[in-house]
């Protein structure tokens, strides 16, 4: 291929992948498609960096995918997480150590990554801290391949596996230690080569599928959603872990429109679980800015009732009771409460107030 064709089919993929910012059900607000413009922007960085600079299975390295210092978010992306991922090969086995640290939870699962297809990322292998251990000096190790090793840990690769992704929650980011990963292949000595025009061709149709797939899947899912607004339903878990969710997690997605005057009261009780959250996201399913604002809470910012149920109250402004969450300059987007490990799964009671 050209390089003048290599560049016009990449500009025009990318006018494709834009199209999600003109559907009928998107917001046309100028902050809602601001919103929309630096999300493709974001999508597109993510992709390069993961496609392109990050993408050779034999020399594999950890990054964070959804880098904050980078403004990465992506289809409900939890505030309390690093999310790690790097490219690999069912072909090969690795070998992935570290540090635990002290974050509460830490997670991998092998994934072969089809957003660019049809918007799924099916798991091949899933291991949880549990069943990952830890020697005195707080060192851990696995092996990740297609056939299991004669003893320790193992993380199971299949023929089409393309990545190792990794979860860190933490509950307290002030005085939680993060986990240190690496990664390394074993048994295989990889020589440098020279950039190859074609493969990077292939690299290009790859970030722009990610880019479209990406905003489509999760338009897709907004819109779902508008169907039962200020509601939080299980929709099924089963449509989520086909998108690359932890299957220790059940996710309870919901949409939100509420007008300056109004807010909207969840209540539920709270199971026994190792962690939750609640995060409110824009229309895009992006999280909105935790940073400086108070838009989520977890197991450990979250006030419970005297008798131990939850209210969390989503409004414009403080409402004076509940847990209160910030709509962050917004009319209307997405919201997320996750139950992790939970012993039984509720579903909130939901209702709009005016205030």
């Amino acid at each position: 291929m050209g390089t003048n064709q290599m560049r016009d089919e990449f500009c025009d993929r990318l006018r494709e992948a834009g199209r999600a910012l003109i559907d009928q059900a998107a917001p046309q607000d100028p902050l809602n498609q601001a919103e929309g413009v630096r999300y493709l922007i974001r999508l597109l960085r993510s992709a390069s960096i993961n496609t392109i600079e990050y993408s050779d299975p034999l020399y594999p390295q950890f990054i964070n995918v959804l880098d904050p210092h980078l403004k990465c978010k992506i289809g409900a992306d939890n505030p309390d997480n690093i999310y790690m991922s790097t490219k690999v090969s069912g072909k090969y086995r690795y070998r992935v150590s570290g540090t635990r640290g002290t974050v509460p939870l830490l997670t991998f699962g092998s994934k072969a990554n089809r957003y660019h297809i049809d918007g799924t990322m099916a798991s091949t292998g899933e291991l949880h801290c549990d069943d990952i251990p830890v020697d005195a000096d707080g060192r851990f190790g696995f092996i990740a391949s297609k056939d299991r090793p004669e003893s320790g840990a193992w993380l199971p690769l299949a023929d089409d596996t393309t990545s190792i992704v990794g979860r860190q929650s933490f509950q307290d980011r002030s005085r939680e230690i993060p986990a240190e990963v690496a990664i390394e292949v074993i048994g295989e000595e990889p020589r440098p080569a020279p950039l190859d025009s074609d493969r990077f061709a292939r690299q290009l149709d790859l970030v722009t599928a990610f880019v479209r797939g990406t905003a489509q899947t999760f338009s897709k899912w907004t819109k779902m959603f508008m169907e039962r607004p200020n509601e939080l339903p299980d929709w099924g878990q089963d449509y989520f872990q086909q998108a690359g969710g932890d299957p220790t997690i059940f996710y309870i997605h919901g949409y939100w429109d509420l007008a300056e005057d109004e807010a909207w009261v969840i209540e539920t009780e709270v199971p026994d679980c190792e962690y939750w959250n609640f995060v409110l996201q824009n229309w895009w399913m992006e999280s909105l800015d935790h940073d400086r604002m108070n838009t989520y809470i977890n197991n450990h910012t979250g006030k419970l009732n005297p008798d131990g149920t939850l209210t969390i109250v989503v409004s414009a402004k403080d409402p004076g009771f509940g847990n209160w969450i910030s709509t962050g300059f917004h009319r209307q987007g997405t919201a997320l409460l996750r139950w992790v490990k939970a012993d039984h799964h509720l579903l909130p009671t939901c209702k709009v107030i005016k205030i």
